[in-house]
């Protein structure tokens, strides 16, 4: 599976290469799909924070998208995102638009795209993988991103594309 590393007592998320795909790890655990392997190891906390970037966010989410119906796997990914954050002391960083508005971005390009498996998906979508001045600046207003009321409820796009 694309993105986890052995490290010691904890498994961590590899950043995007310079072409935004994740480096594979090491080692994976037998009979599991790399998905719930993944979505597990998340859910368990064994995930340092400084090693938990963008484009490893986009890979949780396909991870989810790939396991669980969109609505099951939204309310999963979220509430582990939330813990995540919350465990570490930073709940002010959940964003609720921006965390919906690329999961669904990444549920629809996976529903237009032949790519059976994340390695393919990634290169195939690298604009998914683009934190700074990413493709949510084509939807959305920079204000309304910053706005409190974008980060606590997920508001619609702004912006015409």
């Amino acid at each position: 599976m694309a993105g986890l590393i052995e490290n010691e007592k904890h498994i961590a998320l590899r950043s995007a290469d310079s072409r935004g795909r994740l480096s594979p790890h090491t080692e994976s655990n037998p009979g599991l799909s790399p998905h719930i392997d993944l979505i597990r190891r998340f859910e368990a906390d064994l995930v340092p924070e400084n090693s938990f970037h963008h484009a490893d966010h986009v890979r949780l989410a396909f991870a989810y998208l790939s396991e669980y119906p969109v609505l099951q796997a939204l309310e999963r990914f979220c509430a582990a995102l939330k813990r995540f954050a919350t465990a570490r002391g930073k709940s002010q960083l959940y964003h609720e638009t921006i965390t919906h508005a690329y999961f669904f971005l990444i549920r629809e390009r996976m529903a237009r795209s032949s790519a059976s498996d994340w390695e393919q998906f990634a290169m195939d979508n690298a604009d998914l993988l683009i934190w700074k001045n990413g493709i949510l600046s084509r939807y959305y207003q920079p204000a309304t991103l910053q706005s409190d009321l974008a980060r606590r409820v997920f508001l619609f796009p702004d912006r015409c594309c």
